[in-house]
């Protein structure tokens, strides 16, 4: 086992996601540079933590008054909300694809990829895969063998509803 992964590897030996450093060990490193006289090195030695950890905290504690740790991960707000929502909702009431939906949102000067205009149609519920008998919409292109698929499911399922979960 790679002894710089030790922290990372969890009580049934799987890998996992690193944790932040507990506030008692970040005020004890903090404590031991500002109150003892201690170098960052010496400290950072004496506790078992990296040189540059124990460097960060002391600056840290200079610059906001504690060591506590930043805000992991972020949070990203949707673009496809407030007015790009109300258009989306109305453009959506009349047949869509994903994809012409990104490039029409380009077009508006909003820049999204086809996984958060999926995840937005999801969202609101809204698919025009399907009829009102739950079968195909029928081909993209005028071709045998998507109907010949339709043809064969319907019979593979006779006298079951034809409803979507």
């Amino acid at each position: 086992m790679n002894p710089n992964h030790d922290s990372l590897v969890g009580h049934d030996g799987e890998m996992s996601m690193p944790r932040a450093y507990s506030m008692d060990l970040r005020e004890r490193v903090v404590a031991a540079v500002n109150d003892e006289g201690m170098s960052r090195h010496e400290a950072a030695h004496r506790f078992g933590v990296a040189v540059s950890t124990a460097i960060k905290w002391v600056t840290r504690t200079k610059e906001t008054g504690s060591p506590a740790p930043k805000r992991m991960g972020g949070y990203k707000p949707r673009v496809l909300s407030g007015s790009n929502r109300d258009w989306l909702l109305e453009r959506t009431q009349t047949p869509f694809t994903l994809r012409g939906l990104v490039r029409e949102l380009g077009e508006r000067n909003v820049r999204v990829d086809y996984r958060s205009v999926w995840r937005f149609v999801h969202s609101e519920g809204l698919s025009f895969k399907k009829n009102d008998n739950g079968e195909r919409t029928g081909p993209a292109r005028c071709c045998a063998s998507s109907r010949a698929v339709a043809q064969i499911s319907r019979q593979a399922r006779p006298g079951t509803p034809r409803f979507h979960r």
